[in-house]
């Protein structure tokens, strides 16, 4: 038994591949026979076929880059609409929560309003008369200052109504009837209450809007993902391959920029 019958009987898959390299080594040679030209410049025939190799090798360089880096950036689209789907939801449950905030101060305030509306019926009927001794009038002052802060606890008056009232500023008289000053808080309230409202309604609109925008940007980059992700798939079959399977493109991380 010779050293070829040995080689082949030992690994048979070493043949082939011998095979292999000297078709690959005679190529050039091949191309050149098969032409009449070739045969009177082999010279430039070789160099055309080198050529050729070269570009193509070049086509397959820049067909793979080109595949690298379509997966690189569906990948990151990908990242992308994921957390631009998070910030809309979140900014979705800031407009809810403005919602129910503004519907809250709309209530109030028509609350205030029904309670004023009782209050100046009431007024008709009252006998309201300037305090007679200075008892009377540390009565009043009494009753006024505490209406005021139990006011301020409720939510139907400012936080500085109660030095407003001490110092007799905005409309607070000490020496009004208690029907008149229970008049003049409930107008307050209401006033107070109605400033409130229109606070919660401006930003409530304000969510309203940037979640509308954070939505528009989440629909925008789903479809942007779709589309990169489809030519990320049509030229997947470029891209380097090792073991058997693709080479998975390199990840960055992506930061959403405030608007």
């Amino acid at each position: 038994m010779n050293v070829l019958s040995q080689m082949l009987l030992a690994d048979p898959v070493a043949p082939v591949a011998i095979w292999l390299v000297l078709m690959f080594v005679s190529l050039p040679a091949l191309l050149v026979l098969a032409s009449p030209r070739s045969m009177r410049h082999p010279r430039m025939a070789v160099l055309q076929v080198l050529g050729a190799a070269q570009r193509y090798q070049q086509d397959r360089d820049r067909e793979r880059d080109e595949a690298v880096e379509a997966a690189r950036y569906a990948e990151e689209v990908r990242v992308a609409a994921r957390r631009a789907q998070e910030a809309a939801q979140r900014w979705q449950d800031l407009w809810r929560q403005a919602e129910r905030r503004a519907d809250d101060a709309w209530a109030a305030w028509q609350e205030a309003e029904q309670r004023l509306r009782r209050a100046r019926t009431a007024a008709v009927f009252a006998t309201p008369a300037t305090p007679r001794t200075a008892a009377e009038y540390a009565d009043r002052e009494r009753f006024l200052h505490r209406a005021v802060r139990e006011a301020v606890e409720r939510g139907d008056l400012p936080s500085t109504a109660p030095a407003a009232a001490a110092a007799g500023r905005d409309g607070w008289d000490a020496r009004l009837h208690p029907v008149e000053q229970e008049l003049v808080l409930l107008r307050a309230a209401a006033c107070h209450r109605e400033q409130l409202h229109r606070r919660a309604a401006a930003t409530e609109r304000t969510a309203w809007h940037d979640a509308q925008l954070a939505a528009s940007t989440r629909d925008s980059l789903r479809r942007e993902a779709d589309v990169a992700e489809a030519r990320a798939a049509a030229v997947r079959h470029h891209l380097p391959k090792q073991q058997g399977r693709p080479v998975a493109a390199g990840r960055r991380s992506w930061v959403q920029r405030p608007a």
